[in-house]
C-alpha cells in the first residue's frame, strides 16, 4: 500500500486526505468506509460482500451482538428495549461515576468536604452528580423491568435458564453496585442506612463467629470508619463493575448463542425458532437496530439530563455522626421491602430468607418445566408472579416511617422544626430578625419579620400534621377548619390514645410555644414548649414536654440551606 507521501504525489493532496480518512474511518469500523456508512444512514442497500456484516466478526465491541435479528423482536414488542437501556445505563453510571472519582478522596476526614466542593467549586459539579444518582435509580428501575418483561414473556425457559440465572445475578450486583454508593458521601443518610444494612451479618443464620467475622469484613473495624469507607468505596468502583462487566458479557454471549425468544404467541407450543430466522424476515443491525438503539439512548439521555437540571436532586444530609440517630432512619427505596420484613419477622429469619429467596429464583427454571410460553397457558405462573409483586409493594410501604414506626408527636414536631444537625427554616431565619419573646405557630409578626414569619408558619404545619382536636382548637392562629377529628380508642386500662389511619399518636388540643432568649450575647437559645390537656379534664395536662436548640450569630445556617435545597 502507498504511503501517505506517495499519495499526495500520485493523487494530490485532497484526493489523498480523503482517501487516508477513508482508510482511518475503515480500520475504525472494522470493515465500512465512508461510503458505506453514508449508505446505511440513507437507508441504501449495501455493496456486495455486505460490509456492514464484517463489524460483527472483526470489531471488539460488536462481535457480541448478531448481525441480524427476527424482525418480530425489532419492535417495541416484547422487548421494550430494557436489555439495551440496561447496557447504556450502566455505560451512563461508569462514565459519570469516573468524573466524580477525580474529585472524591475515600477518607471520613474529607470525603463529607468532598461532596461540598462538588456542589459549589467543580464546574458542573452539581449536575454530575444529580445524573450519577440519578442514573444509578433508573438503572435498577430500567433491570428490575428487564428481569420482570423476561419472566412474563416466558423467555426463561429452556433453553435460556442459564440466561436466566446471569441475568438475577446481574440485578442483585445492580442493587448491591447502588447501595453500595450510599455510603460516599459520608453523610448521616449513608452512614446509618449502611449501618443498619451489615448489622443483618450479626443475625445470619450461621455460627456467631463467623457473622462476627464477616461483620468485621464489612466494616473494616469493630465499628464502621475509615476501613469501611475504603471497602465499600473499592467496591463500588472496582470489584461490583468488574464483575457486572465479565457477567455482562456473559449474558450477552448466551443471548447470541440462544438468540432472542420470539413473542410467545409466534412459535408452536415446545418449538424455539429464534435461531432459524428466513431471509425475508432479517432486520439487520446495521443500520436499523443501530440507529433505533442510538435514538433510544438520546432519549435516555435527554430524560436524565433534563431529570439532573429541574426535577431530582441528590440528597445530602449532614456529616456522618455516630453519636446522633436520626429519627427515622430509612433504606433506599429499593430495598425498603427488607426493612418491612424486619417489623414483622425476627432478623435471623429475615437474613437466612432472603438469600434462600435469591437461589430459588435462579433454579426456577430448571424446575418450572412447562413447554408452552404463551399467556393463556400459564396463568398459574402469572398469577403468582402479580401477588408477588403486590407482596413486595406492600412490604415496600411497610419499611416507610408511617408503618409502625412510632414516635412522639412533639419530637417529631421538633425534629422538622429544630433539628438535632442540619439547618431549618427556623434555623436560618437571619439572626437580626430573631425576636425575643413567645410566639404561636402560625402567628404573623408584621412586614418587618418574614423569614421568622415564614418559620412560625412552619411550625403550625408541622403542629397540625402531628394534632387533632376534641374539642376547640388550643391554637388560636389556626383556622378550625384545618384541625383534624381525634380518632379516638380507649385501651384496656383505660387510658385514651388519638390516632392516625398509620397508627401513629396525636397530640390531641395541644397548646405550644416558642420561646426566643438570649442566653449570653450574640447566643439565642429556642425553646418548644408543649402542653397538650387531657381531653376528659381540660385542666390537668398529659403532656408537659419541652425541646431546646441553640442558635449564634455567626452560625451558617442559611448557606447551609440553600445549599442543601431546603425550602429555607
Amino acid at each position: 500500500m502507498a504511503t501517505f507521501p506517495e499519495q499526495i504525489r500520485e493523487m494530490g493532496v485532497k484526493q489523498a486526505v480523503i482517501a487516508k480518512a477513508d482508510e482511518v474511518v475503515e480500520r475504525v469500523t472494522a470493515g465500512m468506509n465512508i461510503s458505506d456508512i453514508r449508505a446505511a444512514l440513507r437507508g441504501d442497500e449495501p455493496r456486495r460482500p455486505n460490509p456492514r456484516l464484517r463489524p460483527h466478526a472483526d470489531s471488539f465491541w460488536l462481535h457480541i451482538r448478531p448481525s441480524f435479528y427476527h424482525t418480530e423482536v425489532t419492535h417495541i414488542y416484547p422487548t421494550f428495549r430494557m436489555g439495551w437501556l440496561s447496557t447504556f445505563m450502566f455505560v451512563w453510571e461508569t462514565i459519570t461515576g469516573i468524573i466524580l472519582m477525580i474529585f472524591y478522596t475515600p477518607s471520613p476526614l474529607v470525603a463529607y468536604s468532598n461532596m461540598w466542593n462538588i456542589l459549589s467549586n467543580v464546574p458542573l459539579g452539581q449536575l454530575i452528580r444529580n445524573m450519577h444518582r440519578l442514573g444509578a435509580e433508573v438503572m435498577v428501575i430500567v433491570v428490575a423491568m428487564h428481569m420482570l418483561r423476561t419472566f412474563i414473556t416466558g423467555s426463561y425457559k429452556k433453553p435460556r435458564q442459564f440466561t436466566w440465572a446471569t441475568g438475577i445475578i446481574l440485578l442483585v450486583l445492580t442493587l448491591m453496585l447502588s447501595f453500595s454508593g450510599y455510603l460516599l458521601p459520608w453523610d448521616q443518610l449513608a452512614y446509618w442506612a449502611l449501618t443498619v444494612f451489615i448489622s443483618g451479618a450479626e443475625a445470619a443464620p450461621a455460627p456467631a463467629i463467623i457473622n462476627q467475622n464477616v461483620l468485621l469484613i464489612l466494616q473494616g473495624a469493630p465499628s464502621l470508619g475509615a476501613g469501611g469507607l475504603l471497602r465499600w468505596y473499592l467496591l463500588h468502583v472496582l470489584l461490583m463493575p468488574l464483575m457486572l462487566g465479565i457477567l455482562f458479557f456473559v449474558h450477552y454471549y448466551k443471548v447470541v448463542l440462544h438468540g432472542m425468544s420470539l413473542p410467545p404467541g409466534r412459535e408452536e407450543i415446545g418449538e424455539d425458532t429464534a435461531k432459524r430466522v428466513p431471509k425475508n424476515e432479517r432486520t439487520y443491525f446495521i443500520p436499523d437496530l443501530l440507529t433505533s438503539e442510538l435514538m433510544w439512548s438520546a432519549l435516555m439521555t435527554l430524560f436524565l439530563v433534563a431529570g439532573a437540571l429541574w426535577l431530582w436532586d441528590a440528597p445530602l444530609e449532614t456529616h456522618a455522626n455516630p453519636v446522633v440517630t436520626p429519627l427515622h432512619v430509612v433504606a433506599p427505596w429499593y430495598l425498603s421491602w427488607s426493612q418491612g420484613w424486619l417489623k414483622l419477622a425476627d432478623k435471623t429469619l429475615v437474613v437466612g430468607f432472603i438469600p434462600a429467596l435469591l437461589v430459588a429464583f435462579i433454579v426456577m427454571p430448571y424446575f418450572e418445566v412447562g413447554k408452552s410460553r404463551r399467556y393463556a397457558d400459564r396463568r398459574v405462573g402469572l398469577s403468582v408472579a402479580f401477588l408477588f409483586m403486590a407482596f413486595m409493594l406492600v412490604s415496600n410501604w411497610m419499611g416507610t416511617p408511617e408503618y409502625r414506626v412510632a414516635s412522639s408527636p412533639d419530637r417529631e414536631v421538633s425534629i422538622e422544626i429544630l433539628p438535632q444537625e442540619g439547618a431549618s427554616t427556623l434555623l436560618a431565619v437571619p439572626y437580626d430578625e430573631m425576636l425575643e419573646g413567645s410566639f404561636l405557630p402560625g402567628q404573623d409578626l408584621g412586614e418587618n419579620y418574614p423569614h421568622l414569619n415564614e418559620a412560625l408558619a412552619d411550625l403550625a404545619h408541622a403542629v397540625l400534621a402531628n394534632s387533632c382536636t376534641v374539642g376547640a382548637p388550643k391554637i388560636t392562629t389556626i383556622e378550625a377548619s384545618e384541625w383534624k377529628e381525634c380518632d379516638v380508642v380507649t385501651l384496656e386500662n383505660g387510658d385514651k390514645q388519638y390516632n392516625t389511619t398509620f397508627g401513629n399518636d396525636l397530640m390531641p388540643d395541644p397548646y405550644v410555644l416558642l420561646e426566643i432568649e438570649e442566653v449570653q450575647p450574640k447566643l439565642l437559645r429556642l425553646t418548644l414548649v408543649y402542653d397538650v390537656p387531657e381531653p376528659d379534664n381540660p385542666n390537668e395536662f398529659r403532656i408537659q414536654t419541652s425541646w431546646t436548640a441553640y442558635r449564634h450569630a455567626d452560625s451558617n445556617y442559611e448557606e447551609e440551606c440553600r445549599y442543601a435545597n431546603k425550602n429555607c
